[in-house]
């Protein structure tokens, strides 16, 4: 019961990591980190990522320019981007660490003690790989609320909102922190209910009339 129960957390855990890696990876590319809408021309939308600005226009011509300078960009585009990609790259690592620590998985099926390391390995990328998603678009978020609600700037002054892929990466980073946790703690009770090694017995001895130790009768034809 509890075998099948771990092997359900495991697939579970490594579903939901995958989602949110691929939902992360592509939350770092789409230019759909903030939305703007024109009052003076309904027609263009204008979207911006972490790489790119994109204008769509109604009759669905798009276009992207990419963003300048890497130091010219604001601290939370470039802190954002840095997070992002390692988001992606640990996401990545923690496929390649937990995929053999499954239980399901042939490889290492005679050293039970490294595929559970290799399973805690992968949930804790996953898990570090989830905040590394949530900093960034969250930080993001929260200087988009700060702008929208500026009573400094004029009213008149078109302000950005959130766009599709902030609740995406939200998601993201939501999946990959579950996986992990979820593989993690698989992991551990792995560990828990594995029996420890039995020790090694000895034959029985019996003290001879001279005090010393001999062999047990029975076992005594097994001594030369």
């Amino acid at each position: 019961m509890a075998g099948s129960w771990r092997a359900m957390a495991q697939a579970g855990g490594m579903l939901l990591a995958l989602l949110g890696w691929v939902s992360s990876c592509v939350t770092t590319f789409v230019p759909l980190w903030k939305s703007l809408n024109l009052d003076l021309n309904e027609l263009e939308v204008w979207t911006m990522g972490l790489w790119q600005v994109c204008i769509a226009r109604e009759e669905g011509a798009v276009e992207c320019r990419a963003h300048g300078s890497f130091l010219a960009l604001p601290p939370a585009l470039r802190v954002s981007r840095l997070l992002m990609c390692l988001s992606n790259g640990l996401g990545l690592l923690g496929c390649l660490l937990a995929a053999p620590g499954l239980e399901g998985w042939r490889a290492c099926e005679d050293r039970p003690g490294l595929k559970r390391r290799l399973l805690l390995a992968g949930g804790a990328a996953f898990g570090t790989a989830g905040m590394a998603t949530l900093a960034p678009v969250s930080w993001v978020a929260y200087n988009t609320v700060l702008d929208f609600w500026d009573d400094t700037v004029p009213d008149i002054v078109p302000r950005w909102e959130f766009g599709e892929a902030t609740f995406l990466g939200w998601f993201a980073g939501a999946f990959l922190t579950a996986g992990g946790l979820l593989l993690a703690c698989s992991a551990c009770s792995a560990r828990a209910e594995t029996p420890p090694d039995p020790a090694c017995r000895q034959p029985p001895a019996v003290w001879g009339p001279a005090g010393g130790c001999h062999p047990h009768p029975r076992n005594a034809d097994l001594v030369i």
